[in-house]
């Protein structure tokens, strides 16, 4: 009797089978709403995921941006420091010399030196013969000059220098006929 009861009860569904097998209708709504639920999800963590990589992306144009700002730092910091050498050198090069050897000599290290200047991409400027601009050159002397016109830079004593666009000394002029 005991198979019998076991036999009857296997047949008659549950309530809860009851219950979920009377509304398939309620079922698709749940569905439904887990799917809408595991899109939102996805498309916050895309959202969060893009976020991230355009951050990434701007850190890396900054540090890359800060290392060429510190790099031309460096390298502007040294030339203004070996400056005084290269005037040295130009000067001497401008000196008559009996020794040819000597001014040979003198002519082939000014060569390099300026040769390390330009792969460095520093630029030498002098503003001999131009019309003089109190806002690029620096003024130490004027001298009256019939042959120049007014306001010309008649000599250069220190030649301006730059890194690439940025100026790292203004050159030190002689104004005529001011």
């Amino acid at each position: 009797m005991d198979e019998e009861k076991e036999i009857n009860t296997a047949e008659q569904p549950t309530e809860e089978e009851q219950t979920e097998a009377a509304s398939p209708e309620e079922e698709a709504p749940q569905e439904e709403d887990v799917t809408a639920k595991l899109q939102k999800e996805l498309d916050e963590q895309k959202d969060k995921y893009l976020r991230l990589m355009a951050e990434y992306d701007n850190y890396r144009k900054r540090t890359a941006k800060q290392q060429l700002e510190i790099r031309d730092n460096a390298v502007g910091d040294t030339v203004l420091g070996i400056l005084a050498v290269y005037d040295n050198f130009a000067r001497a090069v401008e000196t008559e010399s009996t020794d040819e050897k000597y001014k040979s000599g003198v002519e082939m290290i000014f060569k390099q030196f300026t040769a390390w200047l330009e792969k460095m991409n520093i630029t030498l400027w002098d503003p001999t013969g131009e019309p003089f601009d109190p806002s690029t050159a620096n003024a130490v002397s004027t001298i009256e000059d019939a042959e120049l016109g007014e306001n010309v830079v008649a000599q250069v004593y220190e030649e301006g220098v730059k890194l690439g666009e940025r100026v790292l000394r203004y050159p030190t002029v002689v104004v005529a006929n001011p």
